[in-house]
């Protein structure tokens, strides 16, 4: 594919252009074909789960070791982990995210989470390999080239070492997390990852509240990260989970909260409808605090750019997407991505947007 379309323009609605009802948007056999495929997962209703307060490995900016939760007491009661299942499907929730410090060394309970919930996904460094009994997507973290491993998450041979235990697993997402200074390294990690048949998506590194360290973007890095990130996209799309409007979501100047306005409970005081009223993050003492109750708790709201907290906040945005074919295409591929990355079994199809597309009532950027 050429790569004049990653320097396409990014293009923003014509408020004068014509108003468009839902039923003619999605009357285009390409657009109601993938509406009709990812709306049969509109069933799924989250919470997260902090499996155990122990680690293998240290990383700079890790959000599990910041705030409370870090010191609640692990939970390692099988039953009372069954049980918790069990309350959570009663109360609605349809999917599960295995958290906290590192789920891999918790095997039993990451075990029974699945018997009894078997959607789900879990957050891993790779370093321990989960059993093939579990059927979670897992979605293994990498932060640079093995260099940077060594220098901000004190592992030696890092990615080898990860590829080494799911390369072949179908269940398998290596998640690359763009810091402001390993953008230069993810075309090395990718090719390498491409190489061995993994599937990759990618992440923003989102400050924690109080962070100080070099890890935060600013404007120069999140217009290189963009572009590199579609540039990939393009150069292996066999491998890449991701979109455009992905690109979009995650490295505009504007965090998410603020171009979306965010769901879970942390910022969001209604008890109405959605994550408001659903989502739960639980400790690894079993306990929860909704003031705190977000994806990536701990997180500076005005910096989040997280990949995880974008499934549910650029998802639930339907409506404002569902205004014109162009605007609706790219929320279509962010959700077919999403899917992707997050469902077993899901199949990303091909993106119906090439270009950037500016989120609804937000400025576009410079291509």
């Amino acid at each position: 594919m050429s790569t004049e379309k990653v320097k396409k323009a990014c293009v923003e609605p014509d408020p004068a252009e014509k108003q468009w009802k839902f039923s003619d948007i999605i009357a285009d056999p390409e657009i109601g074909e993938r509406w009709e495929k990812v709306r049969k997962y509109f069933f799924l209703r989250e919470s997260t789960y902090d499996m155990t307060h122990r680690c293998n490995i240290k990383c700079d900016g890790c959000y599990y070791y910041e705030g409370d939760k870090q010191f609640a007491k692990d939970n390692k009661d099988i039953k009372a982990w069954r049980n918790l299942m069990r309350k959570e499907k009663e109360r609605g929730i349809t999917y599960v995210v295995l958290a906290g410090a590192e789920p891999s060394l918790v095997p039993e309970l990451c075990e029974v989470c699945y018997e009894e919930m078997p959607l789900g996904a879990i957050a891993s460094n790779g370093l321990k390999f989960i059993s093939e009994s579990v059927v979670y997507k897992i979605h293994i973290s990498v932060w640079g080239n093995d260099e940077t491993s060594l220098k901000v998450r004190n592992a030696k041979n890092l990615l080898l070492r990860q590829i080494d235990n799911y390369k072949s697993d179908p269940r398998a997402v290596f998640v690359y997390t763009f810091t402001k200074d390993n953008i230069d390294e993810v075309d090395e990690v990718t090719k390498t990852l491409a190489e061995h048949g993994c599937k990759i998506t990618f992440n923003m590194f989102s400050a924690p509240v109080g962070y100080e360290g070099d890890l935060r973007h600013n404007e120069e890095s999140l217009a290189r990260t963009r572009k590199t990130m579609v540039e990939l996209l393009l150069k292996y799309p066999d491998n890449t989970l991701f979109s455009h409007y992905s690109a979009v979501a995650h490295t505009h100047k504007l965090g998410l909260h603020d171009i979306y306005s965010c769901s879970y409970p942390r910022m969001n005081p209604s008890t109405a409808i959605g994550l408001g009223r659903s989502f739960r993050q639980y400790r690894t003492d079993l306990t929860w605090d909704r003031s705190a109750a977000c994806c990536v708790p701990d997180t500076d709201c005005v910096d989040c750019r997280h990949y995880a907290a974008g499934s549910a906040v650029v998802t639930a945005r339907l409506f404002r997407h569902a205004t014109n074919p162009e605007t609706f295409k790219a929320w279509l591929d962010y959700v077919d991505t999403y899917l992707a990355v997050w469902v077993m079994g899901y199949e990303k199809g091909k993106n119906l947007s090439d270009y950037f597309v500016a989120p609804p009532g937000h400025e576009v950027f410079d291509s």
